[in-house]
């Protein structure tokens, strides 16, 4: 007679967000549509959620809402420290864990906590290692650390680290088999230097197909760059810029694509917009920097070159790429269904007793 495999257990779970943006989004916002997927999909698999958001967010679970408009100023920050550090603190008891997408010091008051697990994930270039190493001597064994691509903690010096990409929910974005042969390249993000919009122009020029530009101005050097460079390249036929974009747009305007450029001049933490693009089946050619080397996968999902003329070299390759393919490694790797699973198993594995075994450890 087989035995009854036991069921997982439910966990209770605190999830903590910057207050600067809703969770979701209304337009921009990357990480706050992989915390509102994350915590939905957690609700339906029976685990009860606390979301700590911006007030106009909307969750499965919970909401405590808080924040400091205009969240810039130092009284403003600590203020809205206080105000998350004490809500986690007159809370710890309702939780089994808690898993930060914001500031870690504000789990100060939490970190000594040992018998309550702590996740602090990072989406941003910059590690601050000395205040890791503070956290983790507090917290010892209680807390783990997961960063959005690998090339962001590389070979760490302190804490337990593990990547877990950002993904993206599959629903919005249909599936498009076929483009046309001449389909419009894209470039999609914010309007400035380091994402290098000025190379997506002479990639699209160089190859002979059109560009569409969208996305949000920003202020200053930004658009001052945008006035110098992009501006004088619009013709409403070759190159065109539409703005910013909500879902739907969004969309429709990836899956019409032949592909995404992502030809940045930074080392991008992750960049949601390529997943995005995939899961509409459309390949991606990015600079070989940042996430692109984790994300990209030559000849599968895209193309990695390393400058302009290796670019229109990949669009000119572009009929090699099997877009159910493309679709397929979304599916496998950047899905919210993938990603969830993981951080549940991580969470699983964080909250276990000492005295059960590990499971096998995913990098």
């Amino acid at each position: 007679m087989s035995q009854a495999i036991p069921a997982a257990p439910r966990l209770r779970i605190a999830l903590t967000a910057d207050p600067y943006l809703p969770v979701p989004p209304r337009l921009y916002g990357g990480i706050e549509r992989v915390i509102d997927f994350l915590a939905r999909a957690l609700v339906e698999r029976g685990h009860t959620v606390t979301l700590f958001a911006h007030p106009e967010s909307t969750t499965g679970g919970d909401l405590v809402a808080y924040g400091a408009p205009p969240h810039f100023g130092r009284r403003q920050r600590l203020q809205e420290l206080w105000q998350l550090g004490s809500g986690l603190w007159r809370r710890r008891r309702q939780f089994d864990l808690v898993h930060s997408f914001g500031r870690l010091a504000a789990l100060l008051p939490v970190l000594p906590l040992r018998r309550l697990a702590k996740i602090q994930s990072y989406q941003r270039a910059e590690i601050p290692w000395p205040s890791v190493a503070k956290a983790t001597r507090l917290a010892g064994h209680s807390l783990r650390f997961t960063a959005c691509a690998a090339h962001l903690f590389g070979t760490p010096p302190v804490g337990r680290w593990q990547a877990i990409f950002n993904g993206v929910d599959l629903n919005p974005f249909p599936f498009v088999g076929e483009v046309a042969a001449e389909a419009p390249l894209v470039f999609l993000g914010r309007i400035e230097a380091i994402k290098g919009v000025h190379h997506a122009i002479d990639i699209a020029s160089a190859s002979g197909r059109p560009l569409v530009i969208a996305g949000n101005r920003v202020e200053g050097e930004a658009d001052r760059y945008f006035q110098r460079q992009i501006e004088p390249h619009l013709d409403d036929e070759r190159v065109r810029y539409i703005g910013p974009v909500d879902d739907r747009r969004k969309a429709q305007l990836l899956g019409s694509a032949g592909a995404l450029l992502m030809p940045i001049e930074w080392e991008e933490p992750f960049g949601i917009v390529m997943a995005e693009a995939m899961a509409c089946g459309t390949p991606v050619i990015g600079f070989a920097r940042g996430s692109v080397p984790e994300v990209v996968r030559d000849g599968i999902n895209g193309f990695q070159c390393s400058d302009v003329d290796g670019a229109v070299a990949a669009v000119a390759r572009l009929a090699e790429i099997d877009r159910g393919a493309v679709r397929q490694d979304c599916v496998e790797r950047f899905s919210a269904a993938a990603i969830v699973d993981r951080y549940e198993a991580l969470y699983f594995d964080l909250c276990r007793p000492p005295s059960q075994p590990q499971g096998p450890h995913r990098p």
